[in-house]
């Protein structure tokens, strides 16, 4: 029987692959991979040389048959997407499925993660959240996930393009103006941007002609804190003495009557500025 090992990948710095992970690759008697191109990059960055079968996104299904071929043939296949984990909002869940069901073993090789990358830093994640990768394109279906989302007791974690990141701000603005939100840009990369603010704000600074804008450019994480959150934060300003934000506790209330009268149904589909400046070799998302 063949092994398949889900190997992580850098989400941004080269620097973050980890030794085992250079291991398995060099180990390995087949690279599958998200993009052939990008990962070829990565193998020669290490120099390492494999023979690369393709398996994207596009053609996630025929690409894990052709795995589970190789398999089936004995081989040691290590899958890599373009960045971070396997099978989290990337292709190889399926690969994964086929392997199992067929005998084979899966053997995971953990790395970078943007989502775990983001909770750490925000600071406001210890009690559990909730991973929902990319939204619906489609203003309807994404607004109203938004408010299931918003009225669950634990925070959550969106991924999005740059393309799509001014739309998503702008309908968690209009449904929940005062929910702490925590940006996450360019994660491990040289202009790694993180950002901690109200949605609203969030809304003004990524909209045209902001006065203190952030650019919309690389891939994006977005964590928006919990009711459960909120709800503490009320808890300690009071107990300190503090005034309550009037406006943050109606748009929680807000937020909780929109998520009950909004559709069921999930859609099919990654202030506190810091620029890190990290040093080190970085590639493209």
């Amino acid at each position: 029987m063949g092994v398949l090992y889900m190997v992580g990948t850098p989400i941004g710095n080269l620097g973050d692959i980890s030794l085992r992970a250079l291991e398995t690759l060099k180990d390995a008697d087949v690279v599958a991979c998200e993009d052939t191109r990008h990962t070829l990059g990565l193998l020669n960055h290490f120099s390492i040389k494999k023979p690369l079968v393709s398996c994207h996104a596009n053609d996630e299904e025929r690409g894990s048959l052709r795995i589970l071929r190789l398999l089936e043939e004995g081989k040691k296949v290590a899958y890599c997407s373009d960045a971070g984990t396997p099978g989290i909002s990337d292709p190889g869940a399926q690969a994964a499925r086929r392997a199992r069901a067929a005998g084979h073993r899966v053997v995971p090789i953990p790395g970078p993660s943007a989502l775990a990358t983001l909770a750490s830093a925000s600071g406001f994640a210890e009690r559990g959240f909730l991973f929902d990768g990319f939204l619906s394109p489609k203003q309807g279906r994404r607004r109203a996930r938004l408010a299931e989302l918003l009225a669950r007791e634990e925070a959550f974690i969106l991924y999005e393009s740059p393309f799509r990141i001014r739309r998503l701000a702008a309908d968690l603005a209009e449904l929940a103006p005062d929910r702490r939100v925590c940006l996450g840009r360019e994660l491990t990369k040289i202009h790694e941007q993180i950002v901690e603010c109200g949605a609203a704000e969030l809304a003004t600074r990524l909209a045209e002609g902001s006065a203190d804008p952030i650019p919309q450019k690389g891939e994006f994480a977005l964590l928006v804190s919990g009711r459960a959150g909120e709800q503490d934060r009320e808890e300690k300003q009071a107990g300190a003495g503090m005034p309550v934000d009037a406006g943050m506790q109606a748009g929680a209330r807000d937020a909780a009557k929109v998520g009950r009268k909004s559709l069921s149904g999930k859609p099919t589909g990654t202030e506190k500025s810091a620029f890190t400046g990290m040093a080190g070799e970085e590639i493209d998302e």
